[in-house]
């Protein structure tokens, strides 16, 4: 059954890594949906996330070619309900039809918008959630009319770990955060 996944792949900051990664896709036939890179939490290892419409073995192979790669350090998967995700949209219009019209705002008010920039031109209005709320709102300016249009790809964070694998984490972050010895941290794991 295809499903919506989207892959977190993190790598040193290398030239030419983006096109190896997304080559691996290209190899399978899938579109990219959204592709976004940025750095993550920590120093110098960067998330490339990229969110393709697959059945599962197809991103459980993907994932395992990701992480052939010599420079991927982790390729990890999860289907779109296991993600908590948002993306940015942005409106230009005219801002004669924000001063001539009450409509504008109310509209903006409607979709939890807010007004970005407003200049004697133009007025650019921001909206931050799903794809179906940024195109809703799109939808309701179009009669007003949107001089442009642009939004980012999801930008998403993986929902809640299970007990266990969170506490695994836990423990390893102990343990470098602290730079306890093993045997200490083997016995403050005895005694949770």
């Amino acid at each position: 059954m295809q499903k919506r996944y989207n892959f977190a792949i993190y790598s040193n900051d290398q030239a030419g890594i983006l096109n190896r990664i997304t080559a691996v896709f290209s190899r399978v036939n899938l579109n990219i949906e959204a592709l976004s890179v940025c750095e993550s939490a920590q120093a110098g290892i960067f998330r490339h996330s990229v969110q393709v419409c697959c059945d599962q073995p197809t991103a459980n192979r993907i994932s395992k070619q990701l992480e052939r790669q010599i420079e991927v350090i982790k390729a990890e998967f999860q289907a779109e309900d296991d993600m908590i995700h948002q993306e940015v949209a942005l409106y230009k219009i005219a801002s004669k039809s924000m001063l001539e019209q009450t409509r504008t705002e109310q509209i903006i008010h409607r979709h939890h918008a807010r007004v970005l920039s407003m200049n004697s031109e133009y007025t650019v209005i921001e909206k931050t959630g799903s794809r179906t709320e940024s195109q809703a709102l799109l939808d309701d300016l179009s009669s007003i009319g949107v001089l442009e249009f642009v939004r980012s790809g999801p930008v998403s964070i993986s929902k809640p770990m299970s007990a266990n694998s969170l506490s695994a984490d836990i423990s390893i972050f102990k343990q470098h955060a602290t730079c306890d010895s093993e045997e200490e941290v083997a016995m403050a794991n005895n005694n949770q």
